[in-house]
């Protein structure tokens, strides 16, 4: 049987905006906002992308706020994005938090006649910091499980 924590105001605060900071990034993605995407994150910010979620070692390291422009305005190669966030689960310790969130990342490319979907399946493993009571991604590990690609038709 699962037992039912009582939450502090705080907490509930807080949890509601860690959701909202994860939910900023998929928004920032799909407007092509790369700098709003970028302001989530700390300076000193760690991100990393596995292609492969079973891979012990990431295809891409960030290890700056800086560097993270060319990773988000990479999506304008893309006609259109939307990323669904699933369920999320966040470990409140203070002002840091841990947390896993499913995402559905959907990435439609057009070519004259040609149309193309691929959706990728993600989890996003998330270290993050309060700093002057708001919350900032501090890590966050991008982790592929699986990648569908299908032609569109009109």
């Amino acid at each position: 049987m699962t037992t039912v924590k009582k939450l502090s105001l705080e907490e509930i605060a807080d949890r509601d905006a860690i959701r909202d900071l994860v939910d900023a990034y998929a928004f920032c993605a799909d407007t092509r906002d790369a700098e709003g995407q970028m302001a989530l994150f700390t300076e000193d910010t760690l991100f990393r992308v596995f292609m492969d979620e079973r891979q012990a070692e990431p295809d891409q390291v960030i290890n700056s706020r800086q560097d993270l422009f060319p990773v988000f305005d990479n999506l304008n190669t893309y006609t259109s994005t939307m990323h669904f966030n699933g369920q999320s689960k966040i470990n409140l310790s203070g002002d840091t938090a841990t947390g896993t969130t499913y995402c559905f990342a959907h990435h439609l490319t057009v070519d004259g006649d040609n149309k193309n979907l691929m959706v990728a399946t993600i989890r996003y493993f998330d270290e993050f910091v309060k700093i002057n009571n708001a919350w900032f991604f501090k890590k966050r590990d991008l982790k592929v499980a699986w990648v569908e690609t299908k032609p569109q038709h009109s």
